[in-house]
């Protein structure tokens, strides 16, 4: 008999095939309160994602029978859902946040079970803000007119959660739309990676500000004609971000 859970208890898949670490992690997730669901490999974790439809996933990139990055792509295209990818290697940061995969955050083994922790809470969080920024601008947007954002060459529609760039549909995850809304609702404003950080990944950073930088340039390769020349998401260099008004 599976074990029944309230409704306002979230639910978080760990994919790892390392048990001591799925140990650690379970004991600590649980001491705060939420419910965890465990995979050991790739295939078992698509599989349970689908079927569960846990609230986050904590996914290690080494897995048997299929490796983390493919499934984070397979589950990414079913779900939104933040994922946090697990990763022995600082090289493999880029691939993590490459632009098939969209994984939300990254951490590096060993990791600090604080800040692991510090990470879920947040990227749930974000999940939550976004989810009741949505219900409150549609009625606000119910009041007036239709909830856009219109900088240039570059059209974001709030409710739908949609991007155009010369009218034509790009296809973006729930991250980097909130970072291309963020600066597009100031447009020629510098916005620094700090601020990006705790704005749209929803915490002060204390390590790692490339995440940003990632994040940036997968939005570039969608939406500018000549990533090596952008016109749109433009980059102030030592300081930070910007969207051009043009």
């Amino acid at each position: 008999m599976e074990e029944e859970i309230r409704k306002d208890v979230k639910t978080i898949l760990i994919v790892d095939d390392e048990q001591p670490i799925v140990d650690i992690l379970v004991y600590n997730l649980k001491k705060e309160g939420y419910h965890t669901i465990e995979a050991s490999d790739g295939m078992t974790a698509i599989n349970m994602a689908l079927e569960k439809k846990p609230d986050l996933i904590l996914l290690d990139i080494m897995l048997p029978k299929l490796d983390g990055l493919s499934v984070c792509k397979r589950i990414k295209n079913s779900l939104n859902v933040p994922i946090l990818m697990l990763t022995a290697k600082d090289g493999e940061i880029d691939k993590i946040l490459g632009l098939e995969l969209g994984a939300d955050d990254y951490i590096t083994k060993p990791f600090s079970v604080r800040e692991l922790v510090a990470r879920v809470k947040a990227n749930l969080r974000k999940v939550e803000a976004v989810s009741t920024n949505r219900v409150i601008e549609t009625a606000i947007e119910d009041k007036k007119k239709e909830s856009k954002i219109i900088v240039g060459d570059l059209e974001l529609d709030l409710d739908k959660f949609e991007v155009k760039v010369r009218g034509e549909i790009i296809d973006l995850t729930l991250r980097e739309f909130e970072v291309l809304k963020f600066l597009a609702s100031q447009p020629e404003q510098v916005v620094t990676r700090e601020t990006l950080l705790e704005k749209v990944w929803g915490y002060e950073y204390y390590g790692d500000i490339r995440t940003v930088d990632v994040t940036v340039r997968r939005i570039r390769e969608k939406i500018e004609k000549d990533t090596s020349m952008p016109k749109i998401l433009i980059t102030k260099r030592g300081v930070g971000y910007y969207i051009a008004s043009r």
